[in-house]
This record gives structure tokens, sequence and C-alpha cells, in this order.
């Protein structure tokens, strides 16, 4: 038996951390990330806004939705270094001061939680919704709202915060 000599593996240089620039709920920040870094590990593990939750980091469950350029995306799917030049809005981005986000409200009125686990990611999901013009119904909200789940079973209460909050939130006093 004739072996091949085993490969010579010349170790790989260490991955360059590539500077980005962004409008984190309305602060501007430079910040370096590596290029695997998802947008929600930027926000949970290096600006511990932890608001934006981890739930399943396959985009299937929307927990870690938040507001990008306006619109909503999975964060757990999004890389930071995508997110050079953009403007994104968490959850703890919305209220001004101690005055709640007309969607924000909404869920309290109508107590649109149990857990709490995923009402952050279902609060900017319904404000995207709400901007892109979407869900004229009911029906409309349960089909644009679907990709966000909730465990407990709120859905129903969820639906009546969206109706709520729609007259604010679509006048454009509702601010992301």
């Amino acid at each position: 038996m004739n072996a091949t000599p085993a490969r010579q593996f010349q170790p790989l240089a260490e991955p360059e951390s590539h500077t980005i620039a962004l409008t984190l709920n309305g602060k501007q920040l430079q910040l370096a990330v590596e290029p695997w870094t998802t947008l929600l590990d930027l926000l949970r593990d290096h600006l511990d806004l932890t608001g934006t939750k981890k739930g399943c980091d396959h985009g299937q469950c929307g927990a870690c939705t938040v507001l990008v350029n306006g619109t909503r995306i999975n964060s757990c799917l999004a890389l930071a270094v995508m997110q050079d030049g953009a403007e994104v809005t968490t959850i703890e981005g919305l209220a001004q001061g101690d005055q709640l986000h007309p969607m924000q409200a909404a869920f309290v009125a109508e107590d649109a939680f149990q857990c709490g686990y995923c009402t952050p990611g279902q609060i900017c999901s319904a404000i995207g919704m709400l901007k892109e013009g979407h869900a004229h119904s009911e029906a409309e909200v349960a089909e644009q709202m679907s990709g966000n789940l909730c465990r407990c079973g709120a859905y129903r209460n969820i639906r009546a915060a969206i109706e709520r909050a729609r007259p604010d939130c679509q006048q454009g006093e509702g601010r992301e």
C-alpha cells in the first residue's frame, strides 16, 4: 500500500472585523463586527439590548423581529454587516421616555401577552405590518402575523391590540 502523504494545511488568517455605521433606536453608531455576527447577536450580546428575543434562531418564530428602515425582519437571519447604513428600531426604541408607543399601549390595554417572551417581536411585527399597508381585515391580520408565534395562545388579544392601535399607527402618530 502506498499511502499518500498528509496534506499540509495552513491555518486561516484571523478573520477581519468590519466597521459598520447604523442608526439604532435614533442613535448613530459605528461598530466593528465579525462577518458572521447576526443582527440579533449584535443587539443582544454586544449592545446589551435584550428586549429582542432569541427563539428558534431559524427565522420561524418571530421572537427576534425588529424594524430595519421601517420594514420588519427576523434579526436572527440578518447579518449585522448587511445593515451598514440602516436605521434599526428595536422594542427599546419605541417608547418616548415614559410615553409608550401606541402599539405598546394597546398591547397593555388588551392584555395581549401572557409570558411576554414573544411580545417584543409581536409589537415590532405589528408596527411594520401596518406601515406596509397590509391587514385590512382580521383574517389578513392573522395571516400577516402568522410568522410571529405565541406559545401562550394570546392571538385573539394580539389581534385586538393591533386593531386598537391601527388608527394611531396609520395616521403617522405611531412613531417607530
